[in-house]
């Protein structure tokens, strides 16, 4: 019996999906609950498992396939039997030679093929069915007499280019005899075209979306970071052994954030139609990285937490980021969001709101400037913030108060307990 493997709905509003790649290959025994295929939806990777065990028949899409929320992508057949292994002989499972939806598949030359191909002797046809390779880059192949199979494939799944033919006609030296001063004074003027992904696609749109519908503007300020690398540098060790986690700069920002937002709630508010909704709690959106672009995974009710809970909440989103692992509701729902361009050098940038969110707070590196303190310039770390905002919602006053603030608990850690100067709690001020 053959079972239908259907791509699932990954969320509400997503129609389709990209096929971004196989997980296991046509004739392999595939085993209950085992990831067959890896898939990206606008907004997260996910994988699609098998939901019986069986005999991998075939895939009807390939790597980079676009399709839609219900379409077979699969096919298992149930009735086949898992391969046994004795010690005397191994039982192998034959792959059923059936051709995917897009055959493209490269056939491997044998010896007596690659022979064939080592002059100008081989026929086009021929040459078409062994090789990948630009019709220009063809044509010099054939012109400097050169081994296909000796040529190196820079392009697309090995394509050959123009520039990958010049260059082994330097090495091997072509029937031509193309010098090699020709081959390096020649610029390449080929052209690498690649498909978007779903989730750079969403990116795209959210960004122009945020800059044509929101009145956004930018302030700025600068941190005297030393008070917090003083403390990291005092208790890293220590708070490292207690809680098994680094302490970074992110749990300070966080929890500096969540007390402006507390005192500014404008900034953790944003429109919905002609109604403005303020939120009383704080789901901090932290900008990350990912290998298939910028996600941004939320750290849920952060008013409530410890410096050790972000840090380790902040841990996971990133491990979850960095392996594709992330889920829609851990990509959806923040009502603040933090992004830190320093980490790539950035001293200086204007963050683009994260929609529906109505701020962001930029984070830049920390270099060591001039700093004027009790009277004398002295060098200090310094950080340069940037909180873009949306002013339909939040005024001049209440963005500039929110960042000063900001800095002012970042210059007084021992502040950010619970916003308040210690000495102020001591006398009831």
């Amino acid at each position: 019996m053959s079972l239908e493997i259907k791509v699932p709905s990954p969320g509400e509003s997503i129609s389709e999906v990209t096929i971004s790649k196989l997980l296991v290959n046509v004739g392999d025994y595939i085993e209950l609950d085992q990831p067959i295929i890896e898939v990206e939806s606008e907004k997260a990777t996910l994988e699609i498992n098998a939901e019986k065990a069986g005999l991998l028949e075939k895939f009807t899409a390939a790597e980079g396939d676009t399709v839609k929320v219900g379409d077979v992508v699969a096919m298992i057949d149930t009735n086949a039997k898992a391969p046994t292994v004795t010690a005397k002989k191994e039982v192998k499972v034959e792959a059923p030679k059936i051709e995917t939806a897009k055959a493209a598949t490269v056939a491997t030359p044998t010896k007596t093929e690659s022979k064939s191909v080592s002059s100008t002797k081989k026929d086009a046809s021929t040459f078409e069915q062994t090789y990948s390779a630009s019709p220009l880059a063809e044509q010099l192949l054939k012109e400097y007499g050169l081994n296909p199979a000796k040529v190196k494939g820079s392009g697309l799944n090995g394509r050959i280019t123009k520039m990958d033919v010049l260059q082994a006609a330097v090495e091997q030296g072509g029937a031509h005899g193309v010098s090699s001063g020709y081959a390096k004074g020649t610029g390449s003027r080929d052209e690498k075209r690649e498909k978007m992904s779903n989730l750079r696609k969403t990116i795209a749109k959210r960004l122009v979306m945020a800059k044509n519908e929101t009145a956004m503007l930018t302030t700025f300020n600068e941190v005297n970071m030393k008070p917090i690398m003083d403390l990291r540098a005092k208790y890293k060790d220590s708070f490292k052994e207690k809680h098994n986690v680094s302490l970074g700069f992110m749990s300070f920002f966080t929890r500096a954030c969540v007390l402006a937002l507390q005192k500014w709630p404008a900034v953790n508010a944003f429109i919905d139609g002609d109604e403005i909704v303020f939120n009383d709690f704080c789901d901090i959106s932290i900008a990350v990285s990912g290998p298939r672009g910028l996600v941004v995974p939320v750290i849920r009710n952060a008013e409530t937490l410890s410096l050790a809970e972000i840090e380790s909440e902040v841990k996971r989103l990133a491990i979850k980021a960095r392996d594709n692992k992330l889920s829609i509701e851990e990509m959806t729902g923040g009502t603040f969001t933090i992004t830190n361009g320093g980490v790539f050098g950035s001293m200086m940038s204007t963050p683009i709101i994260n929609p529906p969110q109505s701020a962001i707070l930029g984070m830049h590196n920390i270099v060591e400037r001039p700093w004027v303190e009790n009277g004398k310039i002295e060098i200090r770390p310094v950080m340069y913030i940037a909180l873009s905002y949306d002013h339909r919602v939040i005024d001049g006053r209440e963005s500039v108060s929110f960042l000063f603030m900001v800095k002012t608990l970042l210059e007084n850690p021992e502040m950010l307990l619970n916003g308040n100067s210690p000495y102020a709690d001591l006398l009831n001020l």
